[in-house]
């Protein structure tokens, strides 16, 4: 199978890098697959589950939270807000920010709702790569 340079970088440290033979994750389009070859593009990317397929045949399951990727024929870029490994996600944390979240989108008045519904996703898609729903 063919494959690709991906490199993933956060704000703070290059979070991932090497060759891959798919990458998965989600846009503000929608989820995407990415092999090599794939046509060129710019994605502004969501909340979600990231899944790097290597060439060795296994997978990473990540939490990348916002940011943007170019794709090109030989090679991924990601530029994320943040990313974690499943390993590294405090689910004690996530539980308690999905529960504020829900509060504050429960309450009505003076609740900025687009940063408490973007809260609760983030929650989610941590409690979901790690394991729990």
């Amino acid at each position: 199978m063919d494959k690709f340079s991906l490199k993933i970088m956060c704000p703070d440290h290059v979070f991932f890098e090497g060759d891959a033979t798919m990458v998965e994750f989600t846009t503000t389009q929608g989820d995407v697959g990415i092999y090599a070859k794939h046509i060129p593009m710019v994605n502004v990317i969501a909340p979600g589950k990231l899944t790097i397929h290597c060439e060795d045949g296994s997978t990473k399951v990540c939490a990348l939270h916002s940011g943007f990727s170019e794709i090109l024929q030989d090679k991924v870029t990601i530029l994320a807000d943040s990313c974690e490994h499943s390993d590294e996600i405090d689910i004690a944390r996530a539980k308690e920010a999905k529960e504020r979240a829900e509060k504050r989108l429960s309450q009505k008045d003076g609740v900025d709702i687009a940063r408490a519904e973007l809260a609760l996703r983030r929650a989610l898609v941590r409690l979901n790569v790690a394991g729990n729903k």
